[in-house]
């Protein structure tokens, strides 16, 4: 770490240490889905135990809650569909149509549609969610993974693994307006909550791209060096933000780590161990919390995201990969 990188953490951490909120924070329900077991496992924030597991469709993998709260949607990409349940899980409500193998989604800030990144077909599906019709289906590049809606409800942004591209578009007129290549294999994109940039992270480039949605121009690549872990083995995944918009948190996979970046910045801060091959990490809305799953070990790392430490880790079905927050009723 360069000496203005301590600086900034020294800063970060003075901040943010402020008491073992976690401890009495807001009761949440986290959702955890397991690939190999076609399952759901849901977690309390507060006892960070399991409480409860239900069956999906096959493979699932990213899953998602509606804006209101009331629905719960799971990509069961081998059966290649979304299905939508009742927010607890208690009821399977129906299916969405969907292209083949759906692996992420994104709702529109409204609830009015669905964005489906389809991998084989090398299309983005949308789906009107009060007529559970497709409206629309979108070309993109080969193996579509990560989706992302700005908070706008402008944009719409879907990566293409083989393509290595971040393909933007009207999220209303469904009209592209770029194609930016970014470092090999993009996985995930998530955009800033003043929906000015949005972040794409690539896993075999090992890199997160930071692209300025005025100018359609990636402004700084962020990169990562973790002291005794092989470069290769820094793949960056998932990825979400507080809601101060100051910290990301990247999933590093199979480097064990989630990087912590200063938003402001775009450096990193700090790098959290967890568990093996970590996919997709979730906030609680107090963003006192963070989840992590962790596909190779099994298991989910609780992190005090308040004090940057990792306190827990919660033995959950095989092959975790999606993650999901919600208050809990």
């Amino acid at each position: 770490m360069t000496s203005r990188q301590s600086l900034v953490a020294a800063a970060a951490l003075a901040v943010l240490a402020s008491g073992p909120a976690w401890a009495a924070a807001a009761s949440y329900e986290i959702y955890v889905s397991s690939e190999k077991d076609n399952a759901i496992s849901v977690i309390d924030s507060r006892t960070l135990e399991v409480t409860r597991t239900f069956p999906v469709g096959k493979r699932p993998r990213g899953i998602t809650f509606s804006r209101d709260g009331t629905r719960l949607f799971v990509c069961a990409s081998d059966s290649d569909t979304v299905q939508v349940f009742t927010a607890d899980g208690s009821k399977h409500l129906h299916d969405l149509p969907s292209g083949r193998d759906p692996e992420q989604f994104a709702i529109a800030p409204d609830d009015s549609k669905l964005f489906i990144a389809n991998e084989d077909d090398a299309i983005t599906t949308v789906v009107d969610l009060a007529t559970r019709q497709v409206v629309k289906q979108i070309d993109v590049g080969e193996e579509p993974e990560g989706m992302a809606v700005s908070p706008d409800n402008a944009f719409a942004l879907t990566t293409s693994e083989t393509t290595n591209m971040a393909h933007i578009y009207s999220a209303q007129t469904y009209e592209r307006v770029a194609d930016i290549l970014v470092p090999a294999r993009p996985r995930d994109a998530r955009f800033s909550r003043d929906s000015k940039t949005v972040w794409v992270s690539s896993e075999i480039g090992g890199a997160v791209s930071v692209i300025d949605l005025a100018t359609r121009a990636i402004t700084k690549t962020i990169t990562f060096q973790i002291e005794g872990v092989s470069a290769d083995l820094v793949q960056p995944v998932g990825m979400t933000f507080n809601a101060a918009g100051t910290l990301a948190f990247v999933a590093l996979g199979p480097a064990n780590r989630v990087a912590v970046v200063d938003m402001k910045t775009l450096e990193v801060v700090r790098y959290l161990l967890v568990g093996q091959r970590v996919w997709h990490v979730a906030l609680t809305p107090d963003d006192e919390l963070l989840f992590t799953t962790n596909g190779v070990s099994n298991d989910v790392t609780v992190i005090d995201a308040k004090r940057l430490k990792p306190i827990k880790s919660i033995l959950v079905g095989r092959y975790p990969w999606g993650v999901a927050v919600r208050p809990r009723s």
